[in-house]
């Protein structure tokens, strides 16, 4: 791996870190030098780069060619599959699994146990290119299906459920399944859970 060498990198023990992985790679936004922080038992695979400025959490793990940028804080239990960049001033929380392909824009805020699938899209700018930066909210134990799009500033709630490929442009209740191009309501994740349910021949 290669450390920058005018960037404090503080990192914690019992990690596995492949050899073309960038650390503390520095912003041409920031005024001032910030330091890297990763916890314990990392596993950053090929072609990863992350910014300085930025703090990881215990037990992260990335994919291949992954992007991280500054002034991210990023939880415990994490992990950043293959191919998907999390842009500057992101707040995720513990064991959050973004899956491969996917785009973090800026200013976005994830809360704990939330699952990204592939292909996901956030965005940021209501009015590009306008300045005023709002990324979604996705609330604690929320999931995002494959290849959906959430627009600026919406909020996902608690447990909710985006079905796969939904185009999100208002927020999602707690608890509630959408679906569609604009995504609508088409029940409780409790009611939409039950009629899926598969159960092994006896």
């Amino acid at each position: 791996m290669k450390q920058w060498p005018s960037i404090k990198i503080y990192l914690g023990g019992d990690f596995q870190i492949d050899e073309d992985v960038i650390l503390g790679y520095p912003s041409a936004r920031l005024k001032e030098r910030g330091p890297l922080s990763i916890g314990l038992r990392a596993r950053i695979r090929s072609g990863t780069v992350i910014y300085e400025a930025t703090s990881i959490g215990d037990d992260f793990e990335t994919g291949h060619h992954v992007i991280i940028r500054e002034e991210n804080r990023i939880g415990n239990g994490v992990q950043i599959w293959s191919n998907t960049v999390v842009d500057y001033g992101c707040a995720i929380g513990d064991r959050v699994k973004v899956h491969a392909n996917g785009y973090i824009p800026q200013f976005t805020i994830i809360e704990d146990d939330v699952f990204i699938a592939p292909g996901a899209v956030f965005a940021n700018d209501k009015y590009p290119v306008s300045h005023k930066l709002e990324g979604p909210k996705i609330r604690r134990g929320a999931r995002i299906g494959v290849h959906v799009t959430l627009l600026p500033g919406v909020t996902v709630g608690e447990g909710a459920l985006v079905g796969a490929g939904s185009v999100v442009t208002k927020d999602v209740p707690d608890f509630m399944v959408v679906a569609g191009n604009p995504a609508k309501v088409i029940g409780t994740v409790e009611e939409v859970t039950s009629k899926n349910k598969t159960f092994p021949k006896r």
